[in-house]
């Protein structure tokens, strides 16, 4: 098996910060490895290094095996707004398609057709402006996906994506012979497309074959036998201090070397292995909650000529927990603001009468309750201002700690935060609020994988209601009772129980739905035959005349010598040396063997129906 990537002593850090220390991994062809680290340690930072977007700060290695296409996906995907799709694609492929012959190159356009459809992007002329961030998304995988690079390096590959279109990457990866070095925080989208599992941890890489689970129980095992051996050092250590203790001769020079060893045994025996994790125990009150959560009645909302919502009605129980799934811009965003009443008045309007279609349309009845106490987590993130401190947004250190926001970090600028630890302190203002009604849109987004396990114990124990906008199939089915599906146009339909069964159910309906109409198709089949009449012989053909035989060979000469002429004329039209007598002439011979070229071949086919 080849060596597709080997890094030796790499590092990487921001000021007193130390994210990576020469560190060093070895990538085969057909390993599909997800790299699992904390927020802030570096996970994007080595990515970017490997990418050749950055470099290490320690010099080091990394060498790609020769002749191998890379395609690199970044979490975020820079494109000019007023380009098509397609432009976009082309103009940010240059790297890739400047070496490319019109043939490839034609293939390779057509590839990224393919997949904008499968993509549920079927217009490439649409401009950039007037996509979702999911839509944006799709594009970006597009260009990758299309090259069909022998190594893609992938940032959080579905992030911003809905469902059906994490399922078709989904698939195509786990189909696909690519090697593959992704971040990932989707635990169903990891186990189902990679078989290795790479750790970051306290500044060293770890790596573990097979799936997520199996990951957990050998890293488990590890961090056990790490401690173990430190207790038996510890041991050791015991012995030896009762000995530098008890024995004056051990400070002559015969026994110095045992002294050294006896520093270096205390240094490693203070070395116990601790995980920080997110403390949720300080989040877990919440204000009281009424009977009344909020109420709709045939609640409708319009944006132009698209409706998001067509005549809802539901009333929000106390501690129900449902999830909201949908494809990008089928209105789940909007339908959250429309809950919140999280609009300005300029942004909808309530009266059908003078609606102009500037802005959006909103009808039917929404009651929300006295006691409601709303924390509305947006997909966006909060708008920080770059230069506050951690402490700036959030004055409680002992909260900030228990978010893994240790002292050193408490006077850290915003924009020196991961996209992980932004939104981590973002979630700790909505949860410090102790709100009754929860709303979370797209929270996974950025968070990893140890933060979202706390999130989901703190959620599932969490005292009112929970509204939850995901993607994340993993975090649906630990959490929520049903199910609101965005269908499109207005429609939402309501399934009881977990996202998984709700495909389940998706699964076997499709499946009827295709033999039913199977048996239907074979059904009108058999009709027809029943009902066509028995075709009649035809009648016998009769023999060309020897007259008529000549003629046909005749002809056959006459077609290919009138083809050799107007080839030849095209030749003479297209050089640009004929004077514009001669080229005049030659356009009216080529109108002319035209017409002859019909006439013969309409007397080649009636000879040739006479046989």
């Amino acid at each position: 098996m080849a060596s597709y990537l080997q890094i030796e002593n790499i590092s990487k850090s921001y000021g007193p910060k130390v994210l990576f220390e020469k560190i060093g991994f070895n990538i085969n062809e057909g390993d599909k490895i997800a790299l699992i680290a904390p927020n802030g340690t570096g996970k994007t930072s080595l990515m970017r290094i490997l990418a050749g977007k950055d470099k290490s700060d320690s010099g080091g290695k990394i060498m790609f095996l020769k002749d191998i296409k890379i395609a690199f996906l970044e979490q975020d995907y820079d494109f000019d707004p007023q380009k098509t799709i397609f432009d976009q694609i082309m103009s940010s492929s240059t790297d890739f398609t400047k070496d490319l012959d019109q043939e490839h190159l034609w293939e390779y356009e057509r590839r990224v057709v393919k997949f904008l459809s499968n993509f549920n992007l079927p217009d490439p002329e649409q401009l950039m402006k007037e996509l979702s961030g999911g839509e944006v998304k799709r594009v970006a995988l597009t260009q990758m996906l299309a090259t069909e690079a022998e190594f893609f390096i992938m940032d959080e590959p579905t992030n911003h994506l809905d469902i059906d279109a994490i399922e078709f990457l989904e698939g195509f990866l786990s189909r696909s012979r690519c090697t593959l070095l992704m971040v990932t925080h989707d635990r169903y989208f990891l186990d189902r497309v990679c078989n290795t599992v790479m750790e970051m941890d306290h500044g060293a890489v770890y790596t573990y074959r097979g799936n997520y689970q199996n990951f957990l129980e050998k890293r488990e095992e590890r961090i056990a036998n790490y401690n173990a051996e430190t207790d038996k050092v510890r041991n050791i250590l015991r012995r030896e201090l009762e000995w530098i203790r008890s024995t004056p001769c051990a400070r002559t020079g015969k026994a110095r070397y045992r002294i050294n060893a006896f520093y270096d045994l205390k240094d490693r025996a203070s070395q116990v292995y601790t995980q920080k994790q997110v403390s949720m125990e300080a989040m877990k009150g919440s204000a009281r909650l009424g009977t009344k959560i909020i109420n709709c009645k045939d609640l409708s909302f319009f944006y132009g000529d698209k409706c998001y919502l067509d005549r809802f009605t539901y009333n929000f129980q106390r501690y129900e927990k449902v999830g909201i799934v949908g494809r990008n811009g089928a209105g789940k965003s909007t339908f959250l603001n429309i809950l919140t009443g999280d609009y300005t008045p300029d942004m909808v309007c309530t009266d059908p009468d003078i609606y102009d279609g500037s802005n959006g349309l909103m009808t039917g009845v929404i009651e929300r309750g006295e006691s409601l106490k709303v924390g509305y987590y947006h997909q966006s993130g909060m708008s920080f201002n770059p230069e506050d401190t951690v402490l700036d947004i959030v004055n409680d250190t002992w909260l900030l700690n228990r978010f893994l926001f240790p002292h050193e970090m408490l006077n850290n600028k915003i924009e020196k935060l991961s996209g992980g630890e932004k939104r981590r302190l973002y979630l700790l203002t909505i949860l410090m609020q102790q709100p009754n009604l929860l709303i979370l849109d797209e929270p996974t987004n950025d968070l990893d994988i140890v933060t979202l396990n706390i999130l989901e114990e703190y959620l599932k124990e969490f005292g009112g209601s929970l509204i939850i906008v995901s993607h994340d199939r993993h975090f649906l089915d630990k959490l929520v009772d049903h199910l609101f599906i965005f269908c499109g146009d207005g429609l939402v339909k309501d399934f009881v129980g977990s996202y998984s069964e709700y495909r389940e159910y998706i699964k076997e309906f499709e499946a009827q739905q295709r033999s039913q109409a199977r048996a239907e198709e074979k059904a009108a089949k058999e009709k027809a035959a029943k009902n066509t009449p028995a075709p009649e012989t035809p009648a016998k053909k009769k023999k060309l005349s020897y007259k008529e035989q000549k003629e046909l060979e005749q002809i056959e000469k006459d077609l290919e010598a009138l083809a050799a002429e107007k080839t030849g004329l095209e030749e003479q039209i297209s050089s640009g040396t004929l004077p514009f007598d001669q080229l005049q002439k030659a356009s009216e011979r080529i109108g002319t063997i035209m017409e002859e070229t019909d006439e013969k071949e309409m007397r080649w086919l009636e000879l040739n129906e006479g046989l």
